[in-house]
């Protein structure tokens, strides 16, 4: 695979180190890598069309293969709040979103936090495009629980407890939306 290149649609330290683990046979790239300094607007509906936007996008200005995803929490008590717009419902950090999200919680039992962690990675090239999805379950935590992690990681609790922020990162890999979305797309693309 020395020659098979794939763009990540994303500039976000943190996803490509994520990405290159579980694609470790592939030369992974940023946009950077390209000098590629885009902000794709994701305004569809679903996470599916957001990450294929994404991917067709880049693939377009690079004529290379490109992977994007959108992904996000969807809250039960909230009507799938924040949905889409997880990474936008808010200025500000993650930090302080999963606070504003925590508040906005407050007085909810347990047992009625749920929350869905959905992944969409759409991979595209000049004659291919292709989405997939997986999800994982768990509820909101009362507060901000670990450091081995991004974005609503930290707030995210399985049903043992534990925060995805709060597990190693072979735990957390082995059960992550992303990383079982991304080998979705590797069977997808025969490698």
């Amino acid at each position: 695979m020395e020659d098979f290149k794939i763009i990540i649609a994303t500039n976000n330290n943190k996803k490509i180190e994520e990405i290159k683990n579980i694609f470790s046979n592939f030369q992974i790239y940023s946009l950077a890598d390209f000098n590629i300094n885009i902000d794709i607007t994701e305004d569809a509906e679903t996470f599916e069309e957001n990450a294929l936007k994404k991917a067709k996008s880049i693939a377009k200005i690079t004529k290379k293969l490109c992977l994007a995803d959108d992904s996000g929490i969807c809250i039960d008590a909230l009507n799938g709040f924040p949905g889409v717009k997880t990474k936008r419902w808010m200025e500000g950090t993650d930090k302080e979103r999963n606070i504003a999200i925590i508040e906005k919680m407050k007085n909810i039992p347990k047992e009625k936090r749920q929350v869905h962690f959905v992944t969409a990675i759409a991979i595209a090239d000049e004659n291919i495009s292709n989405v997939v999805t997986h999800t994982i379950d768990g509820y909101i935590a009362k507060e901000p629980r670990g450091n081995n992690g991004f974005g609503f990681d930290e707030i995210f609790e399985l049903s043992n407890g534990r925060t995805l922020a709060e597990l190693s990162t072979d735990e957390k890999n082995s059960i992550s939306s992303r990383k079982i979305a991304l080998e979705k797309i590797k069977k997808y693309l025969n490698f």
